[in-house]
């Protein structure tokens, strides 16, 4: 196997991971005043966070074990291009870890649909740049 089809194929399982995220963000919302918005908004920073490593192992950029978008925004280089701002990421940074646990503070329903907002403005956004090889599911 070539290097650039072994790509594709390691950019299409992360995608595949945060296409599973938004989903799971997606429809737990639907729950309406009953949704977990804790659930959702670690879903929707997962989706984020798969994305932008998908593009990374794209551009064969490494990248260490973390989720702090922040970081893997800045080894992309340019993150105006990925349809959030500095401040979106780092709302959605926050749900991966501080807000799973007890002692945080209650996510209302509100700021659980910006984040699955925001996880499908990124995607949009990472899907024009991802060549069509990489979105084809076999």
């Amino acid at each position: 196997m070539k290097k650039a089809e072994a790509t594709i194929l390691v950019v299409r399982e992360w995608l595949a991971k945060a296409e599973n995220d938004l989903l799971t963000a997606t429809h737990t919302l639907k729950l309406g005043p009953r949704c977990p918005t804790d659930t959702v908004c670690f879903h929707a920073q997962q989706c984020t966070e798969k994305y932008l490593k998908a593009l990374l192992v794209l551009r064969g950029l490494d990248f260490p074990k973390t989720h702090d978008l922040e970081a893997l925004v800045v080894r992309l280089g340019n993150g105006k291009s990925l349809g959030l701002s500095l401040d979106d990421i780092a709302r959605l940074k926050r749900y991966a870890t501080v807000t799973r646990y007890p002692g945080a503070e209650e996510i209302p329903l509100s700021e659980a649909r910006y984040a699955v907002a925001a996880a499908k403005r990124l995607r949009k956004s990472i899907r024009m740049l991802l060549p069509q090889a990489a979105k084809k599911k076999d």
